[in-house]
């Protein structure tokens, strides 16, 4: 075959290949310039993602571990240890004696009452043998009296006799009630003489020795500490009065102790005790946590740094808290913006049309009938029609309804931002303000429910109305959008998002660039 036969068996092929690279080529520079145009897009800011995921809400506090109960045991006789029979983390049980105080001195008493009893008990039959001889002589005269044979006055000092008699008797019983009384003192002081446990439990400290002296002459000293059943705890936090409020019984706790640095423990909240304490004008309040300690890991006087865990979203929208906080340069393109929905000059319509969504939303959730569903309807266009005319003036320049809504539906609503106290004030007057128009507005539809669902419907409400609300900046195929987003739960790096305008793989402006930067 010839060369030129050869060249032309092959031209079809290579006009194949050269296409498929052109076309290749194309894409690929059409890839890179699409990506380049959003890069130069984005380019001038630093954004955020917003993603969906969990947010943990916790407040950070120390505490110390100690037993569920403590008990002291003492003694409540004077005397010297003959024997300490338990050490420090002996296992006792209920019973147990732990230590023994020479009980001669209370044996001696003890021999002491015995006589003592004894000897009352002769004076008993003394005075009873005199009582019968003194009764045996006043009836014989009481006989003779009788006859007159003797004179009245022998018969009365005869009675007199007697009744002298009963009383001796009664005399020497009394007193042999006392002495059985203090007998049994010294038989109980006895008893004392041997140191019991008088729980089950783990001996903590030991304060005595063999040979030691105990006096007890005005309280009961220290002998043994006991814990009871260390494998249950307790944890005794001060959370600092801030946060005191978000606190409740049943909320988990997680925390480390510095004994266990790669180990992560867990209670519940079991009370929040009213008493505060002040230090150093610090107010904090006692949170007792439950621990379960059923590994005896844990011991009793560790410091720990727990986190009680008050609020937990999951599967919420969320973006980090850089794009909620950025504010507009002066001068910035973005500083004019207003929120999309919302007039200009700064009226809330984009606020106002979120709050009827809301709204909407929270009806749902009542099973309304439908004269319920009728009511709401017409609150509900009463309420978008009163908007409607504020935005109205709000655009012709009235600065009285100006101020108020940009106040309300401006970057200071809440959130991340912090405000000024006169901020504060206006924005506490503003809630108070709006939530007696929506109370009057909605009134008709709230007499209308029954006691369940005016409570939610309430419950919703005062939370609609004290949602934090912020206006961010997303970008929209390259350009920068002003909208309103709701505020929930934040962990302090990220923020619970929601509303109409804010969705699952948004970017949100969290800072511009400056020139060199962007370069």
């Amino acid at each position: 075959m010839s060369q030129s036969s050869r060249s032309r068996s092959f031209s079809p092929l290579r006009k194949i290949a050269v296409a498929a690279a052109v076309v290749a080529a194309l894409a690929a520079g059409g890839y890179y310039w699409s990506k380049h145009k959003a890069a130069d897009a984005a380019g001038g800011y630093r954004t955020e993602t917003v993603q969906r995921g969990d947010i943990r809400v916790a407040i950070s506090a120390t505490g110390t571990l100690s037993a569920i109960t403590t008990v002291t045991v003492g003694s409540q006789i004077s005397g010297q240890v003959t024997d300490v029979l338990v050490d420090f983390n002996s296992p006792v049980k209920k019973g147990d004696i732990l230590a023994k105080i020479d009980p001669s001195t209370y044996q001696a008493q003890l021999e002491q009452g015995n006589a003592q009893i004894a000897s009352a008990r002769a004076q008993l039959a003394q005075a009873q043998a005199t009582l019968r001889n003194a009764s045996a002589d006043f009836q014989r005269k009481s006989d003779l009296a009788a006859q007159k044979l003797i004179a009245r006055s022998d018969l009365d000092l005869s009675r007199t006799s007697r009744d002298q008699a009963q009383a001796q008797v009664n005399s020497a019983q009394a007193l042999i009630r006392q002495q059985s009384a203090a007998l049994k003192t010294t038989e109980v002081n006895i008893g004392r003489a041997v140191i019991r446990s008088p729980v089950d439990g783990v001996v903590l400290t030991r304060t005595i020795d063999p040979g030691q002296t105990v006096a007890a002459s005005f309280s009961a000293p220290v002998l043994f500490t006991i814990a009871e059943d260390l494998s249950k705890m307790k944890i005794e936090l001060a959370v600092d009065e801030s946060d005191i409020g978000q606190v409740r019984e049943g909320q988990t706790v997680s925390f480390t102790a510095d004994a266990f640095p790669n180990r992560q423990f867990a209670g519940v909240v079991k009370q929040v005790r009213m008493a505060a304490t002040t230090t150093n004008n610090v107010v904090t309040y006692a949170v007792v946590v439950s621990v379960d300690n059923s590994d005896g890991t844990l011991l009793p006087g560790l410091t720990v740094n727990a986190q009680i865990e008050v609020s937990k979203r999951d599967g919420v929208l969320k973006v980090g808290n850089a794009a909620l906080r950025f504010k507009p340069a002066d001068g910035s393109p973005l500083a004019d913006m207003k929120p999309d929905g919302a007039a200009p000059g700064g009226s809330n319509g984009g606020r106002g049309a979120g709050m009827g969504e809301d709204l909407q939303n929270l009806a749902a959730t009542l099973s309304l009938k439908p004269e319920q569903k009728a009511a709401f309807d017409a609150a509900l266009e009463e309420m978008q029609r009163k908007q409607a005319e504020r935005a109205a003036q709000v655009q012709s320049g009235s600065p009285q309804q100006g101020g108020g809504s940009r106040l309300f539906g401006g970057a200071g609503m809440g959130g991340p931002r912090r405000s000024g106290g006169g901020d504060a004030n206006m924005m506490a007057q503003m809630r108070a303000r709006m939530r007696d128009r929506m109370n009057q507005q909605f009134s008709a539809f709230a007499a209308s429910l029954d006691d369940a669902q005016r409570g939610k419907w309430n419950a919703g409400m005062d939370a609609q109305i004290n949602a934090k609300r912020v206006m961010a900046y997303k970008l929209v195929n390259g350009k920068p959008q002003a909208v309103m987003i709701k505020l929930g739960a934040s962990d302090g790096t990220a923020t619970e998002v929601s509303g109409r305008s804010i969705k699952e793989g948004d970017t949100l402006i969290s800072g511009e660039r400056a020139a060199a930067e962007g370069k």
